[in-house]
């Protein structure tokens, strides 16, 4: 499997938590046996426009946070261009869900998911798009941005108990008939971080769950990476996730 990273994304950009070091290091240990790394070319400012306003683009500007946010932007893009044809992982941040067209908040600047499909979108490549968001906190900005797009779904699970959650949320993938499937791929309900719900097999299940849909519509598959904090298990939930994924 192809991910997308770049060593930019070793730097502490910032003071929260997404940017703390060591999150990377671990993911790039626990998977650089089983996947190929990509490097990442930034995304161009008519791509970001797709998804914000200038005004929130300038406002990313001034805070200095520009650079390191259009990479991530490049990397959701490239990880979505190649799940078309196999499923992709962007490994990247900051990450993006939590930002709205004009607004960001929860360590997150430009909306990584949005400009991604609406950059397939825009080529002609996809007509329709599923968006799954196994994030502990709810996704405000993919809904924000894509919730008024018809040619869009979003689910976000909120079930508090697990067993509940994972077969809710296999039942739904099962039922879905789309070009791709877009997983905002936060970790931070494992049960050993901030939400203390899912297992790290779960993630490998949902990681199949998506991996079948997107085979049964002969659509494509690819995975950002959103939350996730607890460094000691990040790499193997994160592992486990594209285990699912490459079937």
């Amino acid at each position: 499997m192809k991910v997308f990273f770049h060593d930019d994304f070793y730097q502490d950009y910032s003071g929260d938590p997404a940017s703390e070091p060591g999150r990377m290091e671990a993911i790039v240990k626990s998977i650089r046996n089983m996947v190929e790394f990509i490097p990442i070319i930034p995304a161009t400012h008519p791509e970001i426009s797709l998804a914000h306003t200038e005004s929130h683009i300038e406002h990313v500007r001034q805070e200095g946070l520009y650079d390191i946010s259009a990479l991530a932007a490049g990397g959701a893009i490239m990880a979505a261009t190649e799940g078309l044809n196999v499923p992709a992982f962007a490994l990247i941040r900051p990450p993006g869900h939590h930002a709205s067209a004009n607004s960001s908040w929860g360590f997150c600047y430009f909306n990584n998911m949005a400009i991604a499909l609406y950059v397939l979108k825009q080529k002609g490549l996809i007509e329709t798009a599923f968006v799954l968001d196994f994030d502990l906190h709810h996704g405000d900005g993919n809904i924000n941005i894509l919730g008024r797009e018809p040619w869009v779904s979003i689910h976000n699970p909120e079930e508090h108990d697990r067993e509940k959650y994972i077969r809710n949320t296999g039942q739904l993938l099962s039922g879905i008939k789309t070009d791709i499937i877009g997983i905002s791929a936060g970790f931070d309900h494992h049960i050993k971080d901030w939400g203390g719900l899912l297992s790290t097999d779960d993630y490998y299940t949902m990681g199949t769950m998506v991996k079948k849909a997107s085979e049964r519509n002969a659509g494509g598959c690819f995975a950002i990476l959103e939350g996730g904090y607890n460094h000691e298990v990040l790499g193997q939930n994160v592992k486990a996730l594209l285990e699912g994924l490459g079937g």
